[in-house]
This record gives C-alpha cells, structure tokens and sequence, in this order.
C-alpha cells in the first residue's frame, strides 16, 4: 500500500549533515515534511539554526565538524537524548576548490576536499554504524556524492577523486601511451564501486542500507567554480546543452531521492547509486 503524503518518514529520526544549505537543508526540511525528526548539522551556527527554526517542531539543530571524531560523537548522542532513536544518516556535507589545472591545487585545498568528503564519512560510519546495529531496527545511510566521481573531467581532479571514494573509488589518471584512457577509466570503473556497496554489502544482514545519490551541480551559485567559466547565460546554455532535460540540478530533486532511499518504499535498495542529472551522464 503507498504511504500517505506527509507521513513516509513518519517516527523516524535523521541526521542530515552540511545542512545549513543547499541540498542539506532541502534534504532536511522535506523529511520533516514527511514526518521524520531531524537534526540540522551543519559547521555554520547561523544558518543551521535558520534551516530547523522553519519547522521547529520536527528540526533541531546541532553544530559539528564533519572531520571530528568528537562531533560525530556528539551528534549520534544528541539524536538519541532528543528523539530517543536514529534511524536515517544522510552524508551530505562536503566541499571543493575553484575548477582549475591540477598543478595548481593546494596541499591545504587538498586536505580540505579529503577529510570533509571522505574522512568524514569514515568518522560518519565509525560513530553512527554500532549504534544502529545496537539497536537492532535497521537503518538508512544516504552519501551524497556527484556525477563527478563516474564522469571525471580535468579541473576538479582531486574533487572527483574524493567523491568516488565515496561511491566508486573511480581516480582520474592521465593517458598512458599503451592504454587509452577511455580504457583505464573502463578498467578501473569495473574495479571500483567499492565503499557505499561494501558498506551495502557488509551492514545488509543488519538491515541496514546504504546508497549514494549522485546529482549533477545545482544553480545555487556553484557554477563558475564547478565548470571554471563566467556564470553567463551563453556559458549555462552551453552547458545545459549537454543534459538531455535542460536544467541543472535543483534542491528538491536530491531531496526527493533521499526521501525514497530512507523510506519504506526503497526498502529493498541497497548498494545502488542513484544519478540524479536529468539524463547528463547518459
């Protein structure tokens, strides 16, 4: 039997990190809609407290660093002293650097883009996995990851790098003269595919799913640093022209998805991931 509108997630409780913003806070404010209790983590105070101040009845806030083993600590207790359970994790916090040549990206922008994209969904699995397990009802772990980390292009190397580690441990090599790259990337996509689907595979017998959601970039201002050209009209037009529906990611389009995989309607999804980029990587 579908579930009603307005109660798919009804007396679930979820963590969405990074959700200050952006595909977070769409992603926590359309649980809450759904019934689910939420806790709005996010690093930035101001706007975590304005995202769950919209429904404060079913939204909480808690401020953490995703690359701290004492945050996720600290928020996976906070779920339970608040809401008494934790049933949805969803791993959407996450960063980049301006699209640029690979040689001229940082050690500090480097680090940045791989504690936050990947070791923090280590400490994300470290903190939030025995206590699921420990509560014996299953679970939902959502990544959050992009169509960069199957569909690696030149500018956003390491980016793309430290999201397919979440979903493919897909890695952008150069061409070697023996091997074109076409199929070092074939060879190593057929490799890959390992850390949400070992996770799937490892946690299943606890009933507890995990998937990746890989959407195209949104319009919320990311752009120029996503592609690396002036956001004009021309260069949109450009760039759309390449995605068989039109438009760039929107908000509710990531959030929709989650809605599912952390719903009883995707109860038998496990390992998947889930592109969400109007047709662009077709």
């Amino acid at each position: 039997m579908p579930l009603l509108q307005g109660f798919r997630l009804q007396n679930k409780v979820a963590i969405v990190t990074g959700s200050g913003s952006g595909f977070g806070a769409a992603i926590a404010q359309r649980f809450a809609e759904e019934g689910a209790q939420v806790v709005v983590a996010d690093i930035n105070a101001t706007a975590g407290e304005a995202v769950a101040s919209t429904n404060a009845a079913n939204m909480a806030f808690h401020k953490m660093d995703v690359t701290s083993a004492a945050d996720w600590k600290s928020v996976v207790e906070a779920a339970f002293k608040r809401f008494g359970r934790l049933d949805v994790l969803v791993n959407n916090a996450g960063t980049t650097y301006r699209n640029k040549p690979t040689l001229e990206v940082t050690e500090v922008e480097w680090e940045r883009v791989f504690n936050v994209n990947v070791r923090g969904v280590f400490l994300a699995n470290k903190a939030v996995m025995p206590r699921l397990i420990e509560q014996g009802q299953g679970g939902s772990m959502i990544n959050i990851s992009s169509t960069g980390s199957s569909r690696p292009r030149p500018g956003l190397v390491w980016y793309n790098a430290s999201k397919a580690s979440i979903s493919n441990v897909l890695f952008s090599l150069p061409q070697s003269p023996n091997k074109p790259i076409q199929h070092t990337l074939s060879k190593l996509e057929a490799n890959g595919k390992k850390a949400t689907k070992g996770l799937a595979a490892e946690y299943g017998p606890h009933n507890i799913r995990v998937n990746t959601v890989c959407p195209l970039l949104s319009g919320t201002g990311l752009f120029a640093m996503f592609t690396g050209m002036e956001d004009t009209p021309q260069n949109r037009e450009r760039f759309l022209g390449n995605v068989p529906l039109g438009r760039l990611t929107e908000p509710e389009d990531v959030a929709n998805m989650c809605l599912f995989l952390a719903s009883e309607e995707g109860r038998f999804v496990n390992g998947a991931e889930m592109v969400v980029d109007g047709g662009k990587c077709i």
